[in-house]
């Protein structure tokens, strides 16, 4: 039987966050990206207007995770607006689809259009090491939680923004895999056993968050791009006990190329949208 929840926030609820931010804020970006655990550094390098507390914006809900601020900045970028989510809202924390794809439908009202999801992952694919970037393809949905009847017809995942990004990671001379993301509920990690079924069906990497988002900023009309960084190997393949402290060190370590490839795509993405004006 599948598990099919409501997916959609309230629009009343929707509508009042909404206009809160815009009494706030004159002018919003097209591009948004969203700072998975430990990638928070990136938000201490963009010029901010301004920003907003996860817990001032009516309805918002606030992220609980360690590592995960809660916070929206809208900045620029080498001089590229836009709007950085710091921290997100998992299934785990006890949340339902429509709350942990509420900041997704958020920025749909707020004319968001190029969505740029980062996590942190553990890998499967034997040729992932820590540190290592991936390309997000498709996706596996290991917790069988239907986020809409259809939606696993096809990847959420924008092919012309891979294209953009593997042409963008060769410019600066970063290392990037694809691959494919399986999502997990958590917030315990898999065993070594549920990770080698995992490998089977196909995945490189896992997670606790992202698919839902990505499938709902599909729906909405979004161009989205799934980066992930490889924090830890996945239980079974490494012999070191898994911990959410390895997970902060790994992005610690590799917070500065994280940010030039993260910068060098908002520069690319940004430029395609001035040329097809």
């Amino acid at each position: 039987m599948k598990n099919l929840q409501k997916p959609f926030a309230d629009q009343n609820k929707l509508k009042e966050a909404e206009n809160f931010i815009r009494s706030k804020i004159g002018s919003f970006p097209s591009i948004s990206i969203i700072l998975g655990s430990g990638l928070g550094y990136f938000a201490d390098k963009i010029v901010p207007s301004f920003s907003i507390f996860s817990n001032e914006i009516p309805w918002y809900p606030e992220p609980t995770v360690e590592g995960h601020k809660g916070k929206l900045i809208f900045g620029k970028v080498d001089n590229i607006p836009i709007l950085v989510v710091q921290g997100r809202s998992h299934y785990y924390e006890g949340k339902s689809l429509s709350e942990i794809t509420f900041y997704v439908q958020l920025l749909a009202k707020l004319g968001i259009k190029k969505l740029i999801l980062t996590n942190a992952v553990g890998g499967i694919n034997p040729e992932l090491r820590p540190g290592d970037f991936v390309i997000l393809t498709d996706y596996i949905n290991f917790t069988q939680i239907e986020i809409f009847p259809g939606s696993k017809k096809k990847s959420p995942f924008s092919n012309s923004l891979i294209n953009l990004a593997k042409r963008v990671a060769l410019g600066t001379g970063i290392k990037i895999h694809q691959g494919i993301y399986c999502w997990t509920i958590g917030p315990s990690y898999e065993t070594p056993s549920e990770i080698k079924l995992i490998h089977e069906l196909g995945a490189d990497v896992v997670g606790m968050s992202t698919v839902p988002e990505a499938i709902m900023a599909f729906y909405l009309g979004m161009n989205v791009l799934g980066i992930s960084l490889v924090t830890n190997l996945a239980a079974g393949i490494s012999e070191i006990p898994l911990s959410h402290k390895e997970v902060q060190e790994v992005a610690e370590r590799i917070k500065k190329p994280y940010s030039v490839l993260s910068n060098a795509i908002i520069r690319e993405i940004a430029s395609n949208i001035s040329d097809n004006k």
